[in-house]
């Protein structure tokens, strides 16, 4: 199944908050492979803007690790579906923990 992955990302390392993030790292994923990875600058953190800013580039799917309960909520209305929780590792190393299914997500949501 094809994909195209968003991880926010410090020095290719998630980072904790989605929505305070400098840049996102960006997977397209072909037959459970990824074919292509690119990193781009966030934009200033702006509540509502990542979840139809994502959309528009083709991504189906983000991998985060602290996020609140309404920036998932507008993820979903986007048509992007939110893992949450994940642990802090390489992004890289996250996306092939997607593809194999060996990353536990413990839903680490976000208070504020």
């Amino acid at each position: 199944m094809d994909k195209r992955i968003a991880i926010p990302v410090n020095g290719g390392i998630l980072d904790a908050h989605f929505g305070h993030c400098k840049q996102l790292a960006i997977f397209d994923l072909k037959d459970d492979l990824i074919v292509e990875e690119s990193v781009m600058d966030a934009p200033p953190h702006e509540p509502g803007l990542l979840p139809k800013l994502l959309a528009e580039k083709g991504v189906s799917d983000i991998i985060a690790g602290g996020m609140g309960q309404k920036a998932i909520e507008l993820f979903q209305k986007a048509g992007v579906n939110a893992f949450v929780g994940a642990p802090q590792l390489a992004a890289q190393n996250l996306v092939e923990g997607f593809i194999n299914k060996t990353i536990q997500f413990n839903a680490n949501y976000c208070d504020h």
